[in-house]
């Protein structure tokens, strides 16, 4: 990719053309924001020991909490801003070309959880897929609507965690501190019955000014690229294809929703406000309550199961307790 005075004067018109990771969907379920700890602008964090670079600046708390199992495709969704889920709208602009990745941390509580202070590793990333010509993951970003899906491992412990998605812009990269990094958390219960605690590093922690993968120009023919931090868990970085990159949407663009629902589509009622998710997973209780009675109107109790996906049991709740939708697998009886 070579470096032109037009390339410049596009960079220069379109600096501001900044973006943040606003919704996430599981299993193609739309979650939308429902559990993003929402950024407060589109601004970008520039320094890597910034303790910003967890979860954004003073991002906006969230209540709610995406039920997530081991192997369940999560996809998250990146527009420049907030609410717009336009295909029509590249979801970063500006030539804002650089890598991009996903990370978890495993947290006593993904409510409160405080990301400068959790230990992380990364799940997923994708870099340079293609040198012919340069081709990079933001770009694959934009073929599909801003939507970058990967797979949680199918062995991690369950509990709550941090989800953390982040692109790294580097078309001002060639100085220390000139790669812009946009990220934003989001706050998921893991089910299941692993076990595997990976090797994790700390944000900010991981990444250093003058790693190749940060400090560089890429505004000259590359054959390779070094993606900063530690390698995923579980899975490998697509390696770089000779090839070029097929721009042809893998995600359904058709279907994509013009609005950002209000709780997971499929699930009941509120969004909760002070409980955690249940440690259990889809489907289970946290704290083992169960129903009162599986008869027709009878009643669950406190902190039992009132919804979600497949449920048949009560939907009613004990006097003192409202259903609360948890995620489109799970709702439960919160003592209001």
């Amino acid at each position: 990719m070579l470096f032109t005075a037009a390339v410049f004067a596009s960079l220069t018109a379109l600096a501001a053309a900044h973006a943040t990771f606003q919704e996430m969907w599981v299993n193609g379920v739309d979650q939308g924001n429902f559990c993003a700890r929402l950024p407060l602008s589109n601004s970008p964090v520039t320094s890597v020991t910034s303790n910003d670079l967890a979860c954004n600046v003073n991002a906006t708390p969230s209540n709610g909490i995406c039920q997530v199992m081991p192997g369940d495709q999560v996809t998250v969704e990146m527009h420049q801003q907030p609410n717009d889920r336009s295909c029509a709208n590249q979801a970063i602009g500006g030539a804002h070309y650089g890598p991009m990745s996903v990370w978890l941390a495993a947290v006593p509580n993904a409510l409160s959880a405080v990301g400068s202070s959790s230990a992380w590793f990364k799940i997923a990333e994708m870099g340079m897929p293609s040198d012919s010509p340069d081709y990079w993951a933001t770009q694959v970003l934009n073929d599909n609507c801003g939507h970058y899906t990967v797979t949680i491992p199918k062995d991690i412990a369950p509990g709550n965690y941090l989800l953390r998605a982040e692109v790294i812009a580097l078309h001002v990269a060639s100085s220390v501190g000139g790669a812009q990094f946009y990220m934003s958390c989001f706050q998921v219960n893991v089910g299941g019955s692993g076990t595997a605690k990976p090797p994790t590093v700390s944000i900010p922690g991981a990444y250093s000014a003058q790693d190749p993968g940060i400090l560089i120009n890429i505004y000259q023919s590359l054959t390779a690229y070094t993606i900063p931090g530690p390698t995923p868990y579980g899975t490998t970085s697509p390696t770089v294809a000779a090839t070029p990159w097929p721009t042809a949407a893998t995600w359904n663009t058709a279907s994509q929703p013009a609005t950002v629902p209000s709780v997971p589509v499929g699930s009941a009622t509120a969004v909760p406000t002070t409980s955690a998710a249940p440690s259990g997973g889809s489907g289970s209780s946290a704290t083992g309550a169960t129903p009162t009675s599986s008869a027709s109107g009878a009643t669950q109790t406190a902190w039992g199961q009132c919804g979600g996906t497949d449920y048949t049991g009560p939907t009613a709740c004990a006097s003192g307790s409202k259903c609360t939708a948890q995620s489109q697998y799970y709702s439960q009886c919160v003592p209001s």
